[in-house]
């Protein structure tokens, strides 16, 4: 029954986490809501879709990396979230 036990506790501890994770993520988009609507619409929706893609392939890490091709895509999805976000924030620094 421990491992039973131990698994719930790590569920709820991720759940926890998760939560305090979304909201620092609201508190930091309600105080840089301004900058963000200055970035533009498509600049706007590039950012999103980075933090949105970034996301979903760090919740599909387990089932992407247990193939050779699936850790292929991971990195270059990772990789290109990455760059989209930098890129959006380095052109909104120059402009």
């Amino acid at each position: 029954g421990g491992g039973t036990g131990a698994h719930v506790v790590l569920e709820a501890l991720s759940l926890v986490f998760l939560a305090a994770v979304a909201w620092v993520g609201s508190i930091l988009y309600r105080e840089h809501r301004g900058a963000l609507y200055l970035l533009g619409d498509r600049r706007r929706a590039m950012l999103y879709a980075a933090v949105t893609v970034l996301a979903v392939t760090l919740t599909a890490t387990s089932r992407l990396w247990a193939t050779p091709a699936g850790s292929v895509a991971w990195l270059v999805l990772v990789g290109a979230a990455i760059y989209v976000g930098f890129a959006v924030v380095w052109a909104a620094r120059r402009s």
